[in-house]
């Protein structure tokens, strides 16, 4: 199996264990005499098989990405990195929105707004930071269908 389709079934068990935890919620209780619409024992027993999966699941997959190299480090430093940068450009990007609105004013009596930074040049660093982003995660979807799964 490649890391890919790994990643794909550790959200398909993530989901899965999701939509079994709100089963269980609604059928928790029942009014005295009724029963409820789905076994909750069996719900937690499939619930804990899945558990069980996704467990082994995601530790291959952690040690699959700290095994793998790449030409710009292993997977585990490529997700790192890609993560901050995630943080840095959306940062960057509320940032610039907020210094580059412009403030309307009616009267000329009105108190005027500036940008404390030259918003192009800023603007410059979000777009090299919005580019290494996207060949971070190009790098790690390539190495994600190329490797498989220890």
């Amino acid at each position: 199996m490649k890391l890919a389709e790994a990643l794909q079934l550790r959200a398909d068990l993530q989901k899965r264990m999701g939509q079994l935890a709100e089963r269980l919620h609604q059928n928790a209780r029942v009014q005295e005499g009724e029963k409820p619409a789905e076994d909750p024992v069996e719900l937690l027993a499939e619930y804990e098989d899945c558990a069980g999966q996704l467990e082994e699941l995601m530790a291959r997959i952690n040690r699959t990405n700290c095994e793998t190299r790449t030409e710009k480090g292993t997977l585990t430093e490529l997700l790192a990195k890609r993560d901050c940068l995630k943080l840095r450009v959306q940062t960057y990007h509320d940032f610039l929105m907020s210094a580059s609105s412009l403030t309307q004013r009616g009267m000329r009596t009105e108190i005027r707004v500036f940008s404390t930074v030259p918003v192009p040049e800023y603007r410059k660093k979000a777009d090299a930071l919005s580019r290494q982003l996207r060949e971070t995660d190009n790098a790690i979807q390539a190495a994600n269908w190329t490797t498989e799964l220890l």
